[in-house]
C-alpha cells in the first residue's frame, strides 16, 4: 500500500508520523508514479542518491489524483518534513496556498515558478536540450519528416516541441516536423496506447524519427517506434536502454540533480528561481552503449557545435513559453 493511500484514510496522522524524524525531507511525485521511467523516476533517482550518500531518510507520496496535491503538501508540512519537494508544474496553485501557511517550511517545486520567500522554483531550458535532439533527428533521417508526441497540451510541452523543431530546421530548413499532443487533462501523461496510436499515424505521414515528451505515455511511443522500424528520442531520464537499437538519444533533464540539491540543502534551502540549462548541465542529450551504433561522429560534432553556440549566445533557441509562439512551425 502506498503512503498516499494510507494517509488518505483515517490513519493519516499515524502513517505520516510513524518513524519520521523532524526535518527529514519529503518528495511528492506527480501523476504517473515514481517508476514512470521518465520525469518522476528522474526525481526519485535524485532522492535515492541523496539517501545512499548521506544515510538519511525521506518520505514520498505518489499521487492518485489532482485533488490530493494540497492535502499531501499540508500533511507533510504539518508533520515537520523539511524541505518538501514537488515533481511537476501542477503543484503550483496548491503550493502558493500552503507555502504561506507554513512560512518556516522550505519547499522546492520543479517546472514551475511560485513566488514565495520559502520556495525554490527550479525551471529548465528544455528548449535548448530539445534543439540538440532536433539536430540529431534531422541528421539521422533520410527524408525530411520527423515528429513529436507530447503529453498534456500545455505551454511547457510546446517548449520541448518548438526547440526540437528549431534544431531539425537548423539542419534541414524545409523539413516537416509533425507535432501531436496526447490530451488536455493529466491523464495524457499515462496513456501509452494513445501514444502508440499517434506514433503510427505520424509514421503513416512519413516520420522517420519521433521524439516523445509525454511521461508514461512516451513508453508507448518508444515501443511503437521500435516495432515499426523507426528511431525514437526519449526524455527526462536516459531512456536509451528501454529500446536498444532504435533509441537515437534521450533529451536528459537533470531533475535528479534538482531533487538531490534540495535535499542536501535541507532547512537551509535557498529560495528563488533556479534555471538549469546547457550551460550548467541541466539538460543535454544522452550518449551511451545503447545508442553508440546510431550516432555518427558527424552528429556528435554537430551537437557539440550547436551546444557551444547556444551557450555563447550565437544561437538563440526560442522559448515557446515567452510568448506562446514558435517560429519553426
Amino acid at each position: 500500500m502506498t503512503l498516499m493511500k494510507s494517509f488518505l484514510g483515517a490513519a493519516a496522522a499515524v502513517a505520516l508520523t510513524s518513524g519520521a524524524a523532524l526535518a527529514d525531507p519529503a518528495i511528492i511525485f506527480d501523476l504517473g508514479g515514481k517508476f514512470d521511467k521518465s520525469f518522476n523516476e528522474a526525481a526519485y533517482n535524485g532522492a535515492e542518491r541523496w539517501a545512499a550518500e548521506t544515510g538519511g531518510s525521506y518520505r514520498d507520496v505518489e499521487l492518485q489524483s489532482d485533488a490530493q496535491r494540497e492535502q499531501a503538501l499540508r500533511a507533510f508540512a504539518e508533520k515537520g518534513f523539511n524541505p518538501i519537494v514537488m515533481a511537476g508544474f501542477s503543484f503550483g496553485s496548491a503550493l502558493e496556498t500552503v507555502a504561506a501557511d507554513y512560512p518556516d517550511t522550505k519547499f522546492a517545486i520543479i517546472d514551475m515558478v511560485t513566488p514565495a520567500p520559502n520556495v525554490r522554483s527550479v525551471v529548465f531550458n528544455e528548449h535548448e536540450g530539445s534543439f540538440l535532439a532536433g539536430v540529431m533527428a534531422a541528421m539521422a533521417s533520410e527524408g525530411d519528416t520527423v515528429s513529436f508526441v507530447g503529453g498534456m497540451d500545455i505551454p511547457l510541452i510546446s517548449k520541448f516541441a518548438c526547440g526540437y523543431a528549431q534544431g531539425v530546421k537548423s539542419v534541414k530548413p524545409d523539413a516537416n516536423v509533425i507535432v501531436n499532443m496526447t490530451g488536455t487533462t493529466p491523464a495524457a501523461w499515462n496513456d501509452p496506447v494513445k501514444g502508440g496510436e499517434l506514433t503510427k499515424a505520424q509514421i503513416g505521414q512519413g516520420s522517420e524519427v519521433v521524439y516523445a515528451a509525454a511521461g508514461g505515455t512516451g513508453l508507448g511511443v518508444l515501443q511503437t517506434a521500435k516495432d515499426e522500424g523507426i528511431l525514437a528520442i526519449g526524455v527526462d531520464s536516459n531512456q536509451n536502454y528501454l529500446q536498444p537499437g532504435s533509441m537515437l538519444t534521450s533529451m536528459v533533464k537533470r531533475v535528479d540533480n534538482a531533487v538531490y540539491e534540495a535535499f542536501t540543502a535541507g532547512e537551509d534551502l535557498e529560495a528563488g528561481i533556479f534555471v538549469m540549462g546547457l550551460a550548467n548541465d541541466g539538460v543535454g542529450v544522452a550518449m551511451d552503449e545503447y545508442n553508440a551504433d546510431l550516432v555518427t561522429p558527424e552528429m556528435l560534432a554537430a551537437v557539440e557545435d550547436a551546444k557551444a553556440k547556444i551557450i555563447s549566445g550565437e544561437i538563440v533557441v526560442h522559448d515557446y513559453m515567452s510568448d506562446e509562439s514558435c517560429p519553426a512551425y
